[in-house]
């Protein structure tokens, strides 16, 4: 009779001969034990091929629990989230669902959920997505449910995750879930993200992201570690449906005469040791190329300082402030997010205008309250460099100003998600802000490479 244990994030297979090769493709043989290791998300394969083969088995690997979820009383789905439901559960409940922010991925986990009626460890890529879980499921299922992460290290029937918690609990934990949710699955591939996929064993997995694209090619562990793409549709598909209707506004902006002489001197010091270099961008190597030289070659910290300097020059020019200042008093009365690169120009404009910042340093406690605050109403406005670019739930927002980005693609369509929650005759506005003739109108164009942007794409 062959034997599957877990053990530590993997699984020890023992066996006879002739009965162990049928699973024997999908594990390794371990001279330090003398039997099979594999690792413990190849169990629903192993599993499969032992039944297929009748093989007889003793599973001491598996610890999850069958449950009893309610369906939910108080929500229907879709039509788009019974289709991926659908869809889901003919790829044999593996693989993950592409679908816009605002369409609502959380509740297609809800319903998963109650199909797979499996202990289940919903993995998030930062706390405040997990407690936003939580707070989901103990309304939907009327349970409590656990958490790792931020302290917490309480693992129940159902249980969330961050991605963080996952990788360093997964050795003891990989053997209690029978079903795995990946939120914001993009994350997954990260060479220590994986790990918490790797490391367990529930033969059920549903990854969820608006954008599961990575230029890195990072799909091919999502499929690897989770399932095929099951089911998708667009932004576009969507739009006057399920989310609200939108419009996205282009604006290029004229340096004053003192920022465009500084933007000009400091990007062609920048250039010229780019070019004296022979430093290659185009390449994977070429950022941390410039980024090794300009420490080791002469002239190459002033070229650095240049680089940096002309950025700022492109993120803050005049034009821009004045520009938000405007967009402020068009939309008063809305609930406008306004986005940036970076923390100090969030700071900047949160200095300017006194209105509330978001950064990843924002005390939890303190951004609770100002996402209540902005729900509310009673701050119309927030300012936020990355830390809303996803998963945060903010319906109210109609209103997006993107005074500074980078040239991610993900990013950009994530930013036009956070205003496309449906809300009654709500029309969407999205307003990008480049600084012209400044290398944020390449990037812009890189960045808008994306069919949700197609009939606007004219910088």
């Amino acid at each position: 009779m062959v034997t599957i244990d877990f053990d530590n994030g993997a699984l020890i297979i023992k066996g006879e001969k002739d009965e162990i090769e049928t699973a024997a493709k999908y594990a390794r043989f371990d001279k330090r034990i003398n039997c099979y290791r594999a690792q413990a998300y190849k169990y629903a394969p192993i599993i499969k091929e032992l039944r297929k083969n009748s093989v007889e088995y003793q599973d001491r690997a598996r610890k999850y629990a069958t449950l009893n979820l309610p369906e939910p009383d108080t929500m229907q789905p879709r039509k788009h989230q019974k289709n991926a439901l659908e869809a889901w559960v003919k790829h044999g409940r593996q693989g993950f669902v592409a679908l816009p922010t605002g369409s609502g991925k959380s509740f297609l986990a809800v319903t998963a959920m109650v199909n797979a009626q499996r202990s289940t460890l919903v993995i998030a890529p930062t706390i405040d997505l997990v407690q936003q879980w939580a707070s989901l499921l103990e309304r939907f299922f009327k349970q409590k449910v656990g958490m790792l992460g931020g302290g917490s290290k309480d693992v129940c029937d159902v249980t969330v995750s961050t991605y963080a918690s996952a990788v360093l609990m997964m050795e003891f934990i990989g053997d209690k879930f029978g079903l795995a949710i990946f939120d914001e699955c993009h994350h997954l591939p990260g060479p220590a993200n994986r790990t918490a996929a790797a490391m367990c064993l529930a033969p059920y997995r549903l990854g969820l992201s608006a954008t599961p694209e990575r230029e890195d090619g990072g799909e091919k562990i999502l499929r690897e570690l989770i399932g095929d793409l099951c089911y998708r549709e667009h932004i576009d598909e969507m739009e006057g449906k399920i989310l609200a209707p939108y419009v996205t506004h282009t604006l290029q902006l004229d340096l004053d005469e003192d920022e465009s002489e500084e933007y000009e001197k400091n990007r062609q010091l920048y250039l010229d040791f780019v070019r004296s270099q022979d430093i290659d961008f185009s390449s994977k190597y070429g950022w941390g190329r410039f980024i090794a030289l300009s420490y080791r070659e002469p002239g190459g910290k002033e070229a650095f300082a240049g680089y940096l300097a002309q950025k700022r020059i492109a993120r803050t020019c005049r034009a821009k402030f004045e520009t938000i200042w405007m967009l402020i008093r068009k939309h008063a009365g809305e609930r406008i997010l306004v986005f940036t690169a970076d923390n100090q120009t969030a700071y900047d404009i949160g200095r300017r205008f006194f209105l509330p910042v978001l950064t990843h340093n924002t005390k939890l406690k303190e951004r609770k309250e100002f996402l209540e605050m902005f729900r509310q109403g009673a701050y119309p406005v927030l300012v936020t460099s990355k830390v809303l670019n996803e998963g945060i739930d903010v319906p109210e927002a109609s209103v997006g100003i993107i005074v500074s980005g980078s040239g991610s693609i993900r990013e950009h369509v994530q930013r036009l998600g956070r205003i496309l929650r449906p809300a009654n005759d709500k029309q969407a506005q999205l307003y990008e802000l480049l600084s012209k003739g400044t290398s944020e109108v390449y990037i812009s164009n890189r960045r808008r490479n994306h069919r949700a942007y197609k009939r606007f794409n004219k910088v």
